[in-house]
């Protein structure tokens, strides 16, 4: 299994860094532009998500990202240091009262971009998996 990681502080700035080590995988793995795509959105929403809300914006926190490739399966992992949250009673942003609102699409698109999402140790951990076409 190959595996690679990443840690950074909590600083938005630092979605840079994320981008540029999902552009690596992309050289490392052949990953083709359609799943790139996917996962550039979908794992930078994690990111984001585990910086503002899962550390608060916390600087002296970090946020871990890991990659893991076992045959077919690409994975990646994102880790915050903050409480957690319920995943499961999110606001629907698809529903009309929420269509107006600024926000809350994070957890929808990673849901529509990975093949599954899985949150563990009550929503710290975050993994998003990706088939690849083989």
């Amino acid at each position: 299994m190959n595996t690679i990681s990443i840690q950074v502080p909590s600083i938005i700035e630092n979605i840079r860094m994320i981008e540029s080590f999902i552009d690596n995988a992309k050289e490392r793995f052949h990953l083709d532009d359609d799943i790139y795509g996917n996962i550039m959105i979908a794992v930078t929403e994690a990111v984001n998500n585990a910086i503002k809300h899962g550390n608060s914006g916390n600087k002296s926190k970090n946020v871990s990202l890991s990659l893991s490739l076992d045959e077919s399966l690409l994975k990646f992992t994102v880790k915050d240091e903050g409480p957690g949250f319920n995943f499961d009673n999110l606001p629907d942003p698809t529903s009309p009262e929420n269509l107006e609102k600024i926000g809350g699409r994070g957890i929808f698109l990673m849901k529509h971009l990975s093949d599954e999402v899985l949150f563990k140790e009550g929503g710290r951990i975050v993994e998003l998996s990706f088939y690849m076409n083989s």
